[in-house]
């Protein structure tokens, strides 16, 4: 597994926590308006935002990538949808953050997601054979994500 660098540098390394989901199969898009939804908010609150998600309680907001998805009823925003496959691999990620902030012996209630990322990894080409020589890709492109919370 190759060495992933953090973009964000921590004042202090001592009361922060981070977690990182290498290459893991789920939207690159999806990822990108989880993790703006979540960030700021605390880690217990932010779990108990993808839960609902993943129950098609909550609606994630789509910021940027809001091309033709349709209007959801949300407090701030018209556009949304519920992202369970990506809420539910960035979920297992925010877990290992709480069980590494345990870890250090800092206090899980307090913490909160300062920082929160997607990246795209790389992708896996297959191709599937078709009839007259021919054969259609089939890609499979991997995401990236990366969280450090902070006692506050």
């Amino acid at each position: 597994m190759a060495r992933i660098k953090y973009a964000y540098k921590p004042k202090e390394e001592m009361s922060t926590a981070k977690a990182t989901g290498y290459e893991m199969p789920i939207s690159f898009k999806h990822a990108v308006e989880i993790c703006r939804a979540i960030k700021g908010k605390k880690v217990h609150e932010a779990k108990k935002y993808l839960e609902e998600v993943v129950a098609l309680k909550r609606v994630v907001p789509f910021k940027r990538h809001k091309k033709k998805v349709a209007h959801k009823n949300i407090e701030s925003w018209y556009a949304g949808r519920y992202p369970q496959k990506a809420a539910s691999y960035i979920l297992k990620v925010l877990e290992n953050l709480e069980a590494n902030a345990e870890y250090k012996g800092l206090d899980t209630e307090k913490l909160v997601i300062v920082y929160a990322q997607a990246q795209k990894g790389r992708v896996i080409r297959r191709y599937i054979p078709r009839a007259f020589g021919r054969a259609t890709p089939r890609y499979q492109y991997l995401t990236t994500v990366q969280m450090i919370a902070e006692v506050r």
